[in-house]
């Protein structure tokens, strides 16, 4: 990984951390949150081991669904 990709990983790791917790504190399965999303388990898991970096209509999107907001529980 370049310096730059390497300032930002703490950063999607909490990220990734913080949606898994999300997930969890629901009672919500990877594959059941993808559903809801339109998108598949496999992303989901990249994304909160912080090995994909996701887009914010993807965290907004987990945010509905979860039912946080996505400026104050995620980040």
């Amino acid at each position: 990984m370049s310096k730059v990709k390497n300032k930002h990983k703490d950063k999607y790791s909490i990220l990734g951390q913080n949606i898994r917790n999300a997930r969890k504190a629901v009672g919500m399965s990877q594959e059941n949150l993808a559903f809801e999303i339109n998108s598949n388990r496999n992303y989901v898991g990249c994304v909160e081991r912080a090995e994909k970096r996701p887009s914010l209509a993807f965290i907004f999107d987990i945010a509905e669904v979860l039912h946080i907001n996505p400026f104050e529980n995620i980040f």
